[in-house]
């Protein structure tokens, strides 16, 4: 292409330099013209005639150097076609290139992909998947049983002394509250009984036959 574009600079400014030479040559005849009518005006024929001889000598230069240009402009232009051309198939070409470059990366990247998920499902693979799951979740049932037994534990330590001294206070406070009730059962008893030794001393009335059953069921009971 740079090849092609270098040819191409140089027909043009060729091409240039001729229709250059060309409007001189026409510039230089149209000179003589006017000469030998200047020559002719002043009665001078010889003149005049040597005048018009170089204008028809720059004329045919002209004629020469347009033929010359038309001839070269057929050439340019093909030339410019066909760099048109090979331009157009040079992109294309960079363009597919560029296509097959990023296919060729694509089909490498899929290649590898490919490769390591063969690895990764193999046998061999899935197997040490097995077992790292295996040992994960073993850990993960030792980490909650050791959990649940160190909260086991420290309510145990925690609460052995206290839970063994308030067993203790239990058993003091209901033998004292059977002491109690005995106490007072004891007391009732005594005052039923000084009651009737009263009563019959005073003469009132006899009491209750049920009543007095029940406080001897009681008096059996207590040991009395």
């Amino acid at each position: 292409m740079v090849k092609v574009r270098q040819s191409y600079a140089e027909i043009t400014a060729s091409q240039r330099r001729l229709l250059k030479q060309k409007e001189q040559a026409e510039a230089v005849a149209e000179d003589w013209y006017k000469r030998a009518q200047l020559a002719l005006q002043k009665g001078n024929e010889e003149l005049a005639r040597e005048a018009l001889s170089r204008r028809q000598q720059q004329t045919e230069v002209a004629e020469a150097l347009g033929a010359q240009i038309e001839a070269s402009a057929e050439s340019i232009d093909k030339l410019y076609e066909g760099m048109q051309t090979l331009e157009k198939k040079i992109l294309e070409s960079k363009a597919k290139k560029d296509q097959m470059v990023a296919r060729a990366r694509t089909a490498q990247s899929t290649q590898k992909v490919n490769d390591m998920l063969g690895g990764v499902t193999g046998k061999t693979s899935m197997d040490a998947f097995s077992r790292m799951e295996e040992k994960v979740e073993a850990l993960e049932a030792a980490a909650e049983v050791s959990a649940e037994m160190g909260n086991a534990g420290g309510n145990l330590l925690s609460g052995s002394s206290s839970s063994s001294v308030e067993e203790e206070f239990r058993l003091l406070e209901a033998s004292d509250s059977v002491d109690a009730e005995l106490q007072k059962m004891k007391g009732l008893l005594s005052g039923s009984s000084d009651g009737d030794s009263s009563s019959k001393k005073s003469g009132s009335a006899p009491s209750d036959p049920a009543v007095d059953d029940e406080l001897e069921k009681l008096k059996k009971e207590a040991g009395l």
